[in-house]
C-alpha cells in the first residue's frame, strides 16, 4: 500500500495497482501525440495531403490554434464541475469515446480527399485527449504523497513515451514502407498490404492509436480509486461555475500558483508548438517520409524515457521548479539549433556542412545535426511537463484538484494559439518555414525567465520558498 497525503494534511491508502493503473493512462494516451500529432500523421498531412509545405504548415498550425482555444475555454469549467460531482472516470469515458471514434476515422484521410475533414477529426481528437488528461491529472493529489509526486509523475510520463515508442517501432518495422522500395526498414512488405503510395502507412496510425488507447485505459478504470459522488450533475454545474469564479479570485492570495501558471502559460506555448511542428518542419526541409520520421521519433523517445527516469530522481532532490528551469534551457538551445540548420549548414551558416548524401537514413550531415538537436529536445520535453504536473500536485488538495488542474490546462492553452499562430503568420508572411519556427524561441525564452521568479513550493509564502 502507498500512503497519499494531500497538501491540507489529509491522508489515504491507495493500493499499488491503483497507482500503476493511473500511470498506465499516460501509456495509453501518448501514441496519439507521438504518431498522430508529431511524427507520422501530422507530417503526412502537411507534406502529402497538400501541395505546398508552407501552406500545409500554416493549416496545421491553425488547426492546433482552434483546438487550443476550445480547450482553454472549457477545461477550468469542466474541472470545477468534476470537483463538485466527485468522480473523474465518467468524464474520461465520455471523451475517450470521442477520441477513439475520431482517430479511427483518420483512415479515410486519403491524399486528395478533403483537408477540412482530416483537420476536423484532429480537432475533435485533440480536444477529447486534452480534456481526458485534465481529469486524469486531477486524480493525482489523492493517489500519491507530495514527496512522491515528482517521481511518480516523471515515471508515468516516461511510461507514456515508452508506449509511444513501441507504436512507432511497430510502424517503421512492420507497417511503414519506403515510397521508393515499398518495403519497411526490415526489408519486408508492410503488413496488411499497406500501400505507402496512397498514404496507408500514415493513415493506419489513426486506427492503431484508437485501439491502443481503448485497451490500455482499462487498468485505470478497473483498479484506480475514484472520488465519491458529491452532487447530482445539475447541482454540480451550478456549484462548479460558482467555484471557478471563486478560484480566480483565490489566485490573488495564492500568488505562488498564479506566478507558476503565468510562466507555464508562456513557455508551454513554445513547448506545444515545438512538439506539434517539429516533425512537419523536418519533413518539409529534408523531404523525410514516414520511415525517416518514425526512426527519428524512436530516437527521441528512447532519450525521453531516460530523461524522465533521471528527472524523477532529480525532482525528489532539487525540486520540480529547478527541473522545469533546466529543461526549458535545453529546449531553447535545441530550438535555436533546429532553426539554424538547413541543407549544407548549421548555426545559421557559421558551420558549413557537406551536402553529400551518403545514402540510407539521414544520409546528409545536416540531417545528422538536426537529430543531434533533437536529442536535446527528447531529453527535456518530458521532464518540463511531468515536473510541472508534480509542482501543482504538491500545491493543491484532492478536493480542489479538478479546478486547479483545469487552470493548469488553461495555462497551457489560454494563449496556446499564439505560438502556432505566430508560426503560421510568420511562415505565410516570409514564405519560410524556418523563420516561422524561429518564433518558438521567443516563447521558450520568456517562459524560462518568468519561471525563475516562481516561488517553490507554491503553497508556501513567497518569502519562504524561493529556489
Amino acid at each position: 500500500m502507498s500512503s497519499a497525503t494531500s497538501v491540507d494534511g489529509s491522508a489515504s491508502k491507495v493500493a499499488q495497482r491503483g497507482i500503476v493503473g493511473w500511470m498506465f493512462f499516460d501509456w495509453a494516451a501518448q501514441p496519439f501525440f507521438t504518431v498522430i500529432t508529431t511524427f507520422i500523421f501530422g507530417p503526412y498531412l502537411v507534406s502529402r495531403m497538400t501541395e505546398d509545405h508552407a501552406a500545409g504548415q500554416a493549416a496545421w498550425s491553425y488547426t492546433i490554434t482552434i483546438s487550443g482555444i476550445v480547450i482553454a475555454l472549457l477545461s477550468p469549467i469542466l474541472g470545477a464541475i468534476a470537483d463538485a460531482t466527485g468522480p473523474r472516470k465518467p468524464w474520461i469515458a465520455i471523451f475517450a469515446a470521442v477520441k477513439i471514434l475520431s482517430l479511427a476515422a483518420l483512415w479515410y484521410a486519403t491524399p486528395g480527399s478533403s483537408l477540412v475533414f482530416a483537420l476536423t477529426l484532429i480537432v475533435l481528437a485533440t480536444i477529447a485527449a486534452e480534456f481526458s488528461i485534465v481529469f486524469n491529472d486531477s486524480m493525482m493529489p489523492g493517489l500519491v504523497s507530495p514527496s512522491e509526486a515528482g517521481r511518480i509523475s516523471n515515471i508515468a510520463w516516461g511510461l507514456g513515451y515508452l508506449g509511444g515508442m513501441i507504436v512507432l517501432i511497430i510502424m517503421v518495422t512492420l507497417l511503414a514502407g519506403s515510397p521508393n522500395t515499398g518495403r519497411t526498414i526490415l526489408g519486408i512488405q508492410p503488413l496488411f498490404g499497406l500501400d505507402p503510395a496512397v498514404g496507408e502507412d500514415a493513415r493506419i496510425t489513426g486506427p492503431i492509436s484508437a485501439v491502443w488507447y481503448l485497451i490500455f485505459i482499462l487498468p485505470m478504470f478497473l483498479f484506480t480509486p475514484d472520488q465519491q459522488r458529491r452532487k447530482p450533475f445539475a447541482a454540480a454545474v451550478r456549484t462548479g461555475l460558482g467555484e471557478i469564479r471563486a478560484t480566480f479570485g483565490e489566485l490573488k492570495r495564492r500568488r505562488g500558483i498564479l506566478r507558476f501558471l503565468i510562466a507555464r502559460m508562456i513557455y508551454q506555448d513554445g513547448v506545444n508548438g515545438l512538439l506539434a511542428l517539429g516533425g512537419t518542419f523536418a519533413a518539409g526541409m529534408f523531404a523525410w517520409q514516414t520511415l525517416e520520421l518514425g526512426v527519428y521519433g524512436i530516437i527521441l523517445n528512447v532519450v525521453a524515457i531516460g530523461g524522465c527516469v533521471f528527472a524523477g530522481r532529480l525532482d525528489s532532490k532539487i525540486g520540480s521548479k529547478r527541473v522545469v528551469v533546466i529543461s526549458l534551457a535545453l529546449l531553447t538551445i535545441a530550438t535555436v539549433g533546429i532553426v539554424s540548420t538547413g541543407p549544407g549548414f548549421t548555426l545559421f551558416g557559421w558551420l558549413e556542412l557537406s551536402t553529400t548524401d551518403h545514402g540510407g537514413l539521414f544520409g546528409t550531415a545536416a540531417e545528422k545535426a538536426y537529430i543531434l538537436y533533437g536529442l536535446l529536445i527528447g531529453l527535456a520535453f518530458g521532464p518540463v511537463q511531468a515536473s510541472a504536473r508534480s509542482y501543482l500536485a504538491r500545491s493543491v488538495s484532492p478536493d480542489e484538484a479538478g479546478r486547479y488542474f483545469g487552470l493548469f490546462a488553461l495555462s497551457g492553452r489560454a494563449t496556446a494559439f499564439t505560438a502556432p499562430l505566430a508560426v503560421a503568420v510568420v511562415t505565410t508572411a516570409t514564405g519560410s518555414a524556418r523563420m516561422g519556427m524561429a518564433a518558438l524561441v521567443v516563447f521558450l525564452l520568456i517562459g524560462l525567465l518568468a519561471m525563475l521568479r516562481v516561488p517553490y513550493p507554491a503553497h508556501q509564502p513567497e518569502s519562504q520558498g524561493r529556489a
